[in-house]
This record gives structure tokens, C-alpha cells and sequence, in this order.
């Protein structure tokens, strides 16, 4: 064994290959070092595990190949492209919303130009990074001020820190809700210095029951819209606009954070009905929060609408500074905000709004072009049909609620089951995310674009190989 050890190539003779052969092009050389080094400490240990026996496997025709792809997989970033078969159109885990082409156009101006963030070019002087966008968000929804923060859950928090801080905030027991990543109502409120006060019970909560619980303590009334569960059956809950008035009648702000909030109504594709930010302001609710990387199809960001009187307040809290968005997220919403000065626009312009609310019919022709595509990649080593399935909205948003969609399934005919298809295709260039259904994988072309059938199918080639 230790003899081996003598016929491993030298880092520097594996970086004069690799370099010879175009690997290691446009890679630091501290990096393909680092690379070169684990890859042969990978070699000692199949030696000393028994793996690598003779000299011949460490010859270069042997070892090359192997130490190319270690090299290719290591140098890829980590944060990458990935396909998303999955029909899941806000998909928390792969990214959320994708940005409408002209938010991408305005993101990477903002990157490679400087810009008038914080100037005022009017004037001359310094400005307002919030003056790009309130004035087109309080015309599309309504309110008479706004602020944007770097997601919702910094907007729950500083609108809470601003309004309730040392002070009782009341909020139905059946609205406690926990989202994702742990987030949770009372442990924001706990960090806010705000004084949980609950009332009502988990499925009935009534008008009188925020009433009775109001004292000298209390600062505000809060109304969370449980946008990622149902409570069903004998239920009852608050409307926006009864707290609002019971707020008016208290001298109490009211706020409700609608979480996934969007600026489109969707019930006609028979989804449930939710409300839309628009509604929510009209009923005269002070404050409300949502997120902008969700529904709406924007970047991630938390907007706070309502009253001038309370958004003011929660501008000039020092936590802003904090939790401010940057240039990139400021040029992406204002983009996207504009397509929605439109309803038609945003319908056809939003990625994120134009897959909620494809039609069947077009998804059906998209699945058999797919279809195509893959039979023509893949030939006889799948089996490839379409079915009818169901997509998601995802994003929290419209929970257990369907989407009629068409997918493509695939079965693999080479001995590979479907579950190690699956598994290899996290590895491939770029990876591909999809679902397994009845024993054959499915792709959903709900969340796939025309331009991605070539490369899905080149995926599971890959997978397959």
C-alpha cells in the first residue's frame, strides 16, 4: 500500500493538465490548487481503504477523467440555476417569483451604472430611496402612504416596534400563525416589544371580543390573514372593515398583515377567494403589510401601506435602517409595480401571474410540445406520455387548492427507477426539480418556459447516462 502512495501525480504536473486541457480556464489558480489538493487526498484514502490497489489506476487515462470532474463540480457556484418541473409557481425553496423581464433589465442597470438612489434630481441634493416607489404603489392600491422594507416579516416587525412597543396588541387566537422557516406571530411580537393580548377562540373570534379586551394598555388591533392553512366548519372571524371601525371608535390603529398579499383577483379560476390588497385599504384598515416576492411576482420585499399618519411613524423608527431594501430590489419593484399600472399587462407580463392563471387548454398543448421535445432527445430510453395533474400556487398562498394542469411523465426503460431519476437529476448541469406520481416522473409545464424543453430534456439525458 504505501508503495501507491509514490505514483500520485504532483499538483502542479494535474494543474499544467488541466490547464492544457481548457478545465481550469477562468478559475483562480488558488482554487484549482485547493481543488487539485482534495482531490487527491480523496486518492490517498481509496488507497488506504483498499479502493485503489494497483499502480494502473493511478496512470493518468485512469485518474484524469475522474480529477476533470471533481475539478468542474467543485468550480461551480453554489447558488445556481435550477429547473422547476415541479408546477409549484411560487416555490419557496427555488427561489419564489421570477422577475419579469423588464424588473431583470432594471436590476442589472442598477448593478452596472450608478443611479439616483438617494439623489434628487431635481434638486441636487440628497433624497429619498422610498420616493421611487410609493407613489406608484399607492396608486395601485390605494393607500396614502407606503414604505418598503427587505421582506414581510421585517414589515410585521417594524410596524409592530413603531405602533405597540411596551404596549398590548390584540390579535385573534385563531390568526397565530407560524409560516415558514419558524416564523412565528407571537415571537415576532415578543421581539418587538410588543404585549400579545389573545382573544376569541381558535375557530370563532367576534367584533365583542376585541372590544371587551381593549384598555388603557392597548396600542393597537391586529388581524393576520391566514393565508397558508383553513380553518373550516363552524368558524367565525372579524372582518378588516368591523375592526377598522371599532378602531376609529377607540382612537386605535388597526393593522393586518395579509402575508402573501396580492394585487390580482383570482377567484375566476376557481380558486378560493382571497383578498386583494386593494380591498383590504378600502375597508379602512389603518396599516397593512405584505410580501412582494410572492402573488404580487416581485423581489422579495415587505410593503406597508395605510394611513400617512402611521407610515410616517414607522419611516422615521430607527429599525428602519436595518431592514431598508437595497438598488436591486428598488429597480426590480419599481418595474414590476409599473406593468401592474395595467391589470391587462401584469396578467400577461408577471411571470408569476401569467402561470396562475394559464388556461388548461394552453397547458395541454404546451405538455404534448413538451412531450415532443423529450421523445426526440431521449428516444426509446423513456417511455414518455401526458395526463392530466394538478400545479400550486405555492408561496403559502391559496393552500390545498388545485390548479388543473397537464404533465409529462417519463419512465425510465433502462433499469433506473424513477426514484433514482429523480435523485441524478440534482446533479445534472442544471439540475432539474420535478415530482414523482403513479410510478412515473412528472413535469409540469406550468413552471417551465418553451425555452426550457431542449434543456430539460438534455437534463434527463444526462440523469439517464
Amino acid at each position: 500500500m504505501s508503495n501507491l502512495f509514490k505514483y500520485l501525480p504532483s499538483v502542479d504536473s494535474v494543474l499544467n493538465k488541466l490547464e492544457e486541457e481548457g478545465v481550469i480556464d477562468g478559475l483562480p489558480r488558488a482554487l484549482s490548487r485547493d481543488l487539485v489538493n482534495g482531490f487527491l487526498d480523496v486518492c490517498r484514502e481509496e488507497i488506504k481503504g483498499g479502493i485503489i490497489t494497483e499502480e494502473k489506476q493511478l496512470s493518468s487515462e485512469n485518474i484524469f477523467p475522474r480529477l476533470a470532474c471533481h475539478v468542474r463540480a467543485g468550480a461551480k457556484p453554489h447558488f445556481r440555476r435550477v429547473l422547476n418541473a415541479t408546477g409549484v409557481v411560487v416555490h419557496t425553496n427555488l427561489g419564489r417569483s421570477l422577475l419579469a423581464e423588464s424588473a431583470v433589465k432594471a436590476v442589472t442597470e442598477a448593478c452596472a451604472c450608478y443611479s439616483n438612489l438617494e439623489f434628487d434630481l431635481k434638486t441636487g441634493e440628497r433624497g429619498s430611496r422610498y420616493s421611487h416607489v410609493e407613489k406608484l404603489i399607492c396608486e395601485i392600491t390605494g393607500a396614502e402612504a407606503a414604505l418598503v422594507v427587505n421582506n414581510n416579516a421585517s414589515a410585521v416587525l417594524i410596524t409592530l416596534e413603531t405602533l405597540a412597543k411596551g404596549r398590548e396588541a390584540v390579535v385573534s387566537r385563531g390568526q397565530l400563525v407560524e409560516i415558514g422557516g419558524s416564523f412565528r406571530i407571537p415571537d415576532v411580537m415578543t421581539k418587538s416589544g410588543a404585549v400579545l393580548r389573545e382573544v376569541g377562540a381558535t375557530n370563532r373570534t367576534h367584533l365583542h371580543d376585541y372590544e371587551n379586551a381593549i384598555n388603557e394598555e392597548t396600542a393597537l388591533l391586529m388581524k393576520v390573514h391566514t393565508s397558508n392553512f383553513r380553518v373550516i366548519g363552524f368558524t367565525k372571524e372579524v372582518s378588516g372593515g368591523e375592526l377598522a371601525e371599532l378602531g376609529r371608535k377607540y382612537e386605535l390603529p388597526v393593522y393586518e398583515d395579509l402575508g402573501s398579499g396580492n394585487l390580482t383577483n383570482f377567484s375566476g379560476l376557481g380558486l378560493m377567494r382571497e383578498p386583494t390588497v386593494q380591498e383590504v385599504v378600502a375597508e379602512g384598515v389603518d396599516v397593512v403589510s405584505f410580501s412582494g416576492d410572492k402573488v404580487l411576482g416581485g423581489p422579495q420585499a415587505g410593503i406597508i401601506v395605510g394611513s400617512k399618519k402611521y407610515i410616517d411613524m414607522i419611516k422615521k423608527n430607527p429599525l428602519n435602517r436595518a431592514v431598508r431594501i437595497d438598488k436591486m430590489t428598488l429597480a426590480a419593484l419599481e418595474a414590476t409595480l409599473r406593468l401592474y399600472l395595467d391589470p391587462e399587462t401584469a396578467m400577461r407580463e408577471v411571470p408569476t401571474v401569467r402561470m396562475i392563471t394559464e388556461k388548461p387548454e394552453n397547458l395541454k398543448a404546451q405538455a404534448q410540445s413538451l412531450a415532443r421535445v423529450m421523445r426526440r432527445v431521449l428516444g426509446e430510453k423513456v417511455i414518455i406520455g401526458v395526463r392530466e395533474g394538478v400545479s400550486r400556487v405555492g408561496g403559502g398562498a391559496f393552500p390545498e387548492q388545485d390548479l388543473k394542469t397537464f404533465l409529462v411523465t417519463v419512465v425510465p426503460q433502462n433499469n433506473i427507477s424513477v426514484e433514482l431519476l429523480k435523485e441524478r437529476l440534482l446533479s445534472t448541469e442544471p439540475p432539474l426539480v420535478a415530482r414523482i406520481e403513479l410510478d412515473a416522473f412528472c413535469l409540469d409545464p406550468r413552471t417551465l418556459s418553451r425555452e426550457e424543453y431542449k434543456l430539460a430534456a438534455e437534463t434527463v439525458s444526462q440523469a439517464l447516462g
